[in-house]
C-alpha cells in the first residue's frame, strides 16, 4: 500500500502508546488488535538485527508477541524475508480497497454519531473485539480521532474517519444471525454519504483476504483493491 495510505490506516486507529527507535513505530494497546500492538517499519532504522532485537525486547516486557505490519512500503527492503528468517509467520493477508465517493447515498434510518453509544460497543466486541480484549482500551482506541459511528437496528456497525480527502471505513460488523440481511450495506452506505457530507471525495478499507462475503459487499459499493499488507508475527518456539 502506498505511503500515504500507510499513514492513514495508522492515524484512524491510533495505539495509545508508541515508541519510535529509528525509523520504526512501536505500537501497543494492551494487546488490543494487531493494528495497534506492532511495529510500523517507516523508515530504515540502520542496524536491522539490532532494531529487531529492541522491538523483541520492547514487546516481552510487555508481555505481548513480536508483530511487524508488513505493506509495500515497509522499510528497509527485504526485511519480510528477514522476519521469515527468523522464524516469523506470516498471518492475516489484508486487502487495501478504495472507491471514489459519487453520491448521494441514502440513509435508510441509520443514525451516524459523533460517539459510540454503549450499544455500538457492545456489538463491536461481541463481533470483532474479542472476548479477551479490554473494552476501555478498545473504546481509547476508537474514540482517538474524530469519527462517525452508524449502527442499524442494533445489529451492524461500523466507524468513520474523515482524512481530509479520504473517509476511512473501519469496525464493519454484523451480527451472526442477522447476517444476510443488507445491515451491513445500509451501514456502509450510511458512513460514505455522511463522508461525502464532510467534504471526503475518497473511502478507503481494509479486509482481510480469507473475508470473501465482505469483499464481495465492498466491490459491489464500488471498491477496487489498490494495496495489500500482512503481518509478522514472531513464532517463539523457532528460538
Amino acid at each position: 500500500m502506498d505511503r500515504r495510505l500507510g499513514e492513514l490506516v495508522a492515524e484512524a486507529w491510533p495505539a495509545p502508546f508508541a515508541q519510535d527507535i529509528g525509523g520504526w513505530r512501536l505500537r501497543h494497546a494492551d494487546g488490543v488488535t494487531k493494528r495497534a500492538n506492532s511495529v510500523l517499519p517507516m523508515d530504515d532504522p540502520g542496524d536491522v538485527d539490532l532494531a529487531i532485537g529492541r522491538a523483541e525486547r520492547f514487546y516481552t516486557a510487555l508481555g505481548l508477541p513480536t508483530v511487524f505490519l508488513m505493506d509495500a512500503q515497509a522499510r528497509p527492503e527485504g526485511l519480510d524475508g528477514v522476519l521469515e528468517g527468523r522464524g516469523y509467520e506470516l498471518v492475516e493477508p489484508t486487502i487495501a480497497m478504495t472507491a471514489g465517493l459519487s453520491g448521494p447515498y441514502e440513509r435508510e434510518g441509520v443514525d451516524v454519531l459523533d460517539a459510540p453509544s454503549r450499544e455500538w460497543l457492545h456489538r463491536w466486541w461481541s463481533v470483532d473485539g474479542g472476548h479477551d480484549h479490554r473494552p476501555p482500551m478498545a473504546e481509547k482506541i476508537l474514540t482517538g480521532v474524530s469519527a462517525g459511528y452508524a449502527c442499524a437496528d442494533g445489529l451492524a456497525v461500523g466507524r468513520g474517519v474523515p482524512q481530509g480527502e479520504w473517509l476511512g471505513v473501519y469496525a464493519m460488523a454484523v451480527a451472526p444471525d442477522a447476517r444476510r440481511r443488507g445491515l451491513g450495506r445500509r451501514v456502509l452506505r450510511a458512513l460514505l454519504g455522511w463522508g461525502s457530507e464532510r467534504g471526503c471525495e475518497r473511502a478507503y478499507l481494509v479486509v482481510v483476504e480469507r473475508n470473501a462475503a465482505a469483499r464481495t459487499l465492498y466491490e459491489s459499493e464500488g471498491f477496487v483493491p489498490a494495496a495489500a499488507y500482512h503481518y509478522r508475527v514472531r513464532n517463539v518456539t523457532a528460538g
